[in-house]
């Protein structure tokens, strides 16, 4: 009996840490891609500042804005 109660709470401890791992990840993968999809929106922000100054062209705008869509949930 207390080798069958000693597996069960061995087994659950093993499925706990299973878990924990598997959130830990899960939160780091949001985490990067959040910072990355912040990067974009900064990037964009900018890059339409410069085309409103005037310091790049329409068709320059229009490159950079089709990078930054590509690598974007977002945009």
């Amino acid at each position: 009996m207390k080798k069958l109660i000693l597996v069960c709470l061995l087994v659950m401890g093993l499925g706990q840490w299973g878990c924990e791992f598997i959130g830990g990840a899960a939160v780091g993968a949001l985490g990067t891609g959040a910072a990355y999809e912040y990067n974009a929106h900064s990037q964009m922000n900018k890059l339409e500042a410069d085309y409103k100054a005037e310091r790049i062209s329409r068709k320059e705008y229009d490159t950079r804005k089709a990078q930054i869509e590509k690598g974007s949930i977002l945009y």
